[in-house]
């Protein structure tokens, strides 16, 4: 590919630079297959034990969210470390929006594949249901956790960055401290 026709793809599309840890789909991929075998899992558990179908559910739920949430913490780590300014930080929340919507619509696609030709016990609706509905809820769940997360990744690397620095409000550089001021009384 030319440099131009690189620079045009790049800047026109977004994806001419995809990196290990800074791609949107890859994020929506993974969590794509997270939350298939989370269901299949679920319905394997809900078929052999149905008494404990809630149990089953809550940790299909649950992992769901901690792969969102410890990825997402990942992502405002490696940022905040990379940008010493708050106003400097990249913009993982359409980053994670993206990899939501994409794994959302993905998983119930496969979801209902899976559901109505391969395997009857994971539970899926309709297909526009399960493409609609579903696929809002599964964006929301790990759109969610992975916002959290990385909220709590770069407070957690801007409290360490500013432990060591010196800053007291109540100081002022731009007034000598020898100097007096008068008050003047009317």
């Amino acid at each position: 590919m030319s440099r131009l026709a690189g620079y045009v793809f790049r800047n026109t599309f977004g994806v001419g630079t995809l990196s290990v840890m800074s791609s949107w789909l890859l994020r929506g991929a993974v969590l794509t297959a997270v939350h298939v075998l989370a269901r299949v899992l679920v319905g394997v558990g809900v078929v052999h034990q149905p008494l404990h179908s809630t149990l089953w559910k809550t940790l299909g739920l649950a992992g769901v969210v901690l792969v969102a949430l410890i990825w997402g913490g990942i992502d405002g780590i490696r940022d905040a470390r990379a940008n010493s300014d708050p106003d400097d930080y990249e913009d993982l929340t359409v980053r994670w929006l993206k990899a939501g919507v994409f794994a959302g619509a993905v998983a119930g696609v496969i979801s209902w594949v899976l559901g109505s030709f391969v395997f009857a016990g994971i539970g899926q609706a309709s297909f526009f249901v399960e493409l609609f509905a579903g696929g809002s809820f599964t964006a929301l769940l790990i759109f969610a956790p992975a916002f959290v997360g990385a909220a709590i990744g770069r407070f957690l690397i801007r409290r360490d960055q500013n432990k060591g620095a010196e800053d007291d409000w109540s100081e002022h550089d731009d007034i000598p401290a020898d100097d007096t001021t008068e008050v003047i009384a009317r």
